[in-house]
């Protein structure tokens, strides 16, 4: 049958486009015969051939990757975990030593301005100490307050006299005059007058004068303390003088 195929008067060596497609009629005309073969009285033959088994061939560099991939993405997510904990971490120390370093300076600050409160408290008391020294206690130029003042520079120097027993011997001896003088009593009549508040003669004074107090004789509140000085050596206190000493 191929051979009517060919044209007269020509080669019958067959082209490579006669063979491919003389090939493609009989691999479907085979494939005709191999499914069905339907005969004359209507019966239906199957007749079949085992078809070639096709070769599946698997490769394992597809999974390789895939699994390369995940396991980069997933390092890649745990590397920016570590490092967003790390952050955190950082922060939290640096918040942290920031909280301790405030404290540290709050401390501080808190201990300088103690320093400087006690600084000036301790700078007012000495001024105020200054002010006491600088200012003593003052008394009025007067009877009262000569004989007021010769008691507390008695009390320092344990000279006993009660003020009642001073002001009863001055009113006694000069009726409250600073200036008095006896100039007609033996004293007088020996060089050496009585004088003063409580008519001290001179040499009395000078020995039992207090500290403290005026040199001058004259002076109410040395003739006052020198004077009690005599009674307490002489008469245990001024009080215990009811005439001349």
């Amino acid at each position: 049958m191929l051979k009517n195929i060919l044209p007269r008067g020509r080669s019958r060596s067959l082209n490579r486009t006669h063979k491919i497609a003389i090939a493609g009629v009989g691999t479907l005309g085979a494939a005709a015969v191999a499914f069905t073969a339907v005969p004359a009285s209507g019966q239906t033959t199957t007749t079949s051939e085992a078809a070639p088994t096709a070769k599946v061939a698997y490769s394992t560099k597809q999974i390789q990757d895939v699994h390369a991939g995940v396991t980069g993405q997933l390092a890649g997510a745990s590397q920016k975990v570590a490092a967003i904990e790390a952050k955190q971490e950082a922060a939290a120390k640096k918040a942290t030593a920031g909280k301790k370093a405030t404290t540290v300076k709050k401390a501080a600050a808190e201990k300088a301005a103690a320093k400087r409160e006690a600084k000036e408290t301790a700078s007012r008391s000495a001024k105020r100490t200054e002010v006491k020294k600088a200012a003593p206690k003052s008394y009025p130029n007067t009877l009262d307050g000569w004989i007021r003042e010769a008691r507390a520079i008695m009390a320092k120097h344990d000279i006993p006299g009660t003020y009642d027993g001073i002001h009863r011997n001055i009113m006694r001896e000069s009726s409250g005059n600073p200036k008095a003088i006896n100039d007609w009593d033996i004293n007088a009549i020996n060089g050496i007058p009585s004088k003063g508040l409580l008519q001290v003669i001179p040499p009395t004074f000078k020995a039992y004068h207090v500290p403290g107090t005026s040199w001058n004789i004259y002076d109410p509140v040395a003739n006052i303390a020198a004077a009690c000085n005599y009674a307490a050596d002489k008469y245990g206190t001024m009080d215990n003088v009811d005439s001349a000493y």
